[in-house]
């Protein structure tokens, strides 16, 4: 079962665990939160993918796998 958040609470733990990442995998973390904003989800759903990928070992990619999770029920 995939936990939700509300926008803002997600954007928040977004921020505070940006601050420990890497900078790729924190510049695809916020490119896919910028994306996801702009309603653009099919690159969003790429980007996410991407990290999960590239870094799958860090904590936003945690963060990626449960937008992912939540953009499939969009």
């Amino acid at each position: 079962m995939v936990m939700k958040f509300p926008r803002p609470i997600f954007c928040t733990l977004g921020f505070l665990l940006v601050l420990g990442c890497s900078d790729k995998a924190k510049d695809l973390f916020e490119t896919a939160v910028f994306e996801e904003n702009q309603n653009n989800i099919p690159h969003a759903r790429e980007l996410y993918e991407e990290l999960i990928r590239a870094h799958p070992s860090s904590k936003l990619a945690e963060l990626a796998k449960a937008r992912l999770a939540d953009l499939k029920e969009r």
